[in-house]
């Protein structure tokens, strides 16, 4: 076994990637966020699985030139984005989940952190991006704001993994005009929504030659 750098391993990892999916193409924008699903799960059902609104890639490009602000729906999530590139384009990212008084508000309210987390974001300035890889919950509050003109997101990244609520919130946002990659089905993960934060943000330090 040949030891290898990161730099090389993660090339390698890509070419291997590239020849399991035998040459198949994704439009514009979408392949670098699909390959990096699949680099970061092993799971080529991403292939089929993760799906996006028309423009989506387009529309959180222009959201992170403006400075937008992410917010996860767990701190693994944020600590997985890629603070370097997100410092590179002026954007920042957020996690209300952890927060005390979040904790305390949803106790009260009969609530889950999640969805009072999801009511902190919406209140955010700016463009926002909600990346949610974790609590179907936040989704379906995130909703409920976005149908109450109480919100109004760049995009949501909905990709929480489970079994109660999960397809259900997802399809939410499929059937919906709001901005959208989602993982359709069950599966998804914090790992899922940082690595498409981080493809995101990849393809505009790339492009735009940070």
């Amino acid at each position: 076994m040949q030891e290898m750098k990161p730099q090389e391993i993660e090339k390698r990892s890509f070419a291997i990637i590239a020849q399991e999916l035998e040459g198949r193409v994704f439009p514009a924008g979408q392949d670098a966020i699909v390959r990096r699903v699949i680099h970061t799960t092993a799971d080529f059902d991403y292939a089929d699985n993760l799906l996006f609104s028309e423009s989506a890639v387009t529309q959180a490009h222009e959201a992170l030139r403006a400075g937008a602000v992410i917010v996860t729906d767990t701190n693994m999530a944020l600590a997985g984005v890629n603070k370097r590139a997100l410092s590179q384009l002026g954007c920042t990212a957020r996690c209300f989940m952890a927060e005390p008084d979040v904790a305390d508000e949803a106790k009260a309210r009969g609530v889950t952190r999640a969805a009072v987390s999801a009511e902190r974001a919406a209140r955010l300035p700016g463009p926002l991006i909600f990346a949610c890889g974790n609590a179907p919950t936040a989704l379906l509050r995130l909703h409920e704001l976005i149908e109450a003109g109480k919100a109004s997101p760049a995009l949501v990244i909905g990709v929480p993994v489970g079994f109660v609520n999960v397809v259900e919130a997802k399809e939410l946002f499929l059937r919906g005009e709001t901005p959208y990659i989602i993982a359709r089905g069950r599966k998804g993960g914090s790992n899922v929504a940082a690595a498409i934060v981080n493809a995101l943000l990849y393809q505009l330090v790339e492009r735009e030659g940070f």
